[in-house]
């Protein structure tokens, strides 16, 4: 809001007069000098020797569409008070839809011509905010009004690329819709990362059940074979990354939680996993080890974003 009232300043418009009431900051406005005097013989634009914001209408469109594209969507609406035209242009919103969903099934379809991206923008936030109190109604709200496919793939696309979505809401959601989770999964990039730093990353976008159960036995099993499949010359096989994952978090809750007293050290650890998975070598389980003791949980607690 402050970035729009000093560039209605400087653009000459009273923001008093614009917002309906008056500021008392702005008591010395017709004492302050927004141009400088063109020195004689200048050829420069006398728009370019403003010691103010220029007005973005006496700018090349593309000049002014490059400034605007700085704001985010409330700054951009004000904006349209303004530069109506500039700041309602659909390029800028389309920018907007897609740093914020980076995949919606409407994007990828012919658009009528009452298509638009501001109002799309303005449907799909409130699909989010719904999505953030009850899930299945926020799913349901983007499928009734043709902007997501109700396919597995595409709402996983839509969950995956979506940042505004709180984690433990995902996880609520894909409880009842294990198709949605297996295409999630599989669009996770677990290339080259270390077990724990993968499993890490995959439960800060889908929080972990609190407890032990046919969900979260289905999200390992589909996180070890993808993981797995991202990394092929691992030297371990699907079954022996799922024993793993399950032996990360126990150990993640004894090392994390201050109800637990006796820690297990690492030379127990070692011990352990290396008879539960025979083709880990020690030195692995130890860097497992570490990891869990410098980096935390793997599993951390839900947060909303």
């Amino acid at each position: 809001m402050g970035q729009v009232l000093r560039r209605l300043q400087e653009v000459g418009i009273r923001p008093q007069d614009f917002l309906g009431f008056p500021i008392q900051d702005f008591a010395r406005w017709d004492e302050r000098e927004t141009t400088t005097q063109q020195p004689r013989g200048s050829t420069i634009p006398a728009v370019a020797l403003s010691t103010g914001f220029p007005d973005l209408a006496n700018l090349p469109p593309e000049l002014g569409l490059e400034v605007l594209s700085h704001l985010n969507a409330t700054d951009l609406c004000l904006a349209s008070c303004v530069w109506s035209q500039l700041a309602n242009d659909e390029l800028l919103w389309q920018s907007l839809c897609r740093s914020c969903w980076g995949s919606v099934s409407v994007y990828r379809h012919g658009r009528t011509a009452q298509f638009s991206y501001k109002q799309l923008f303005m449907l799909l936030d409130e699909a989010c905010l719904t999505f953030n109190s009850d899930p299945f109604a926020g799913i349901g709200y983007l499928t009734s009004k043709g902007i997501l496919e109700d396919r597995p793939i595409e709402i996983a696309r839509f969950l995956h690329t979506t940042k505004r979505l709180w984690p433990n809401k995902k996880l609520e959601f894909l409880q009842q819709r294990t198709d949605v989770l297996e295409c999630l999964v599989q669009l996770q990039n677990f290339q080259n990362q270390f077990l724990p730093n993968a499993l890490r990353k995959f439960f800060k976008e889908v929080s972990a059940p609190q407890e032990r159960g046919t969900t979260l036995t289905i999200m390992i099993e589909n996180f070890s074979e993808r993981f797995c499949t991202c990394n092929p010359k691992l030297g371990l096989g699907k079954d022996a990354v799922f024993v793993l994952c399950f032996s990360l978090i126990m150990l993640s809750v004894d090392l994390c939680s201050p109800h637990v007293k006796n820690k297990m050290s690492k030379r127990e650890f070692i011990k352990n996993t290396c008879r539960a998975v025979a083709e880990l070598s020690g030195d692995l389980a130890g860097h497992m080890y570490d990891n869990i003791y410098l980096a935390g949980h793997v599993a951390p607690k839900d947060f909303c974003s």
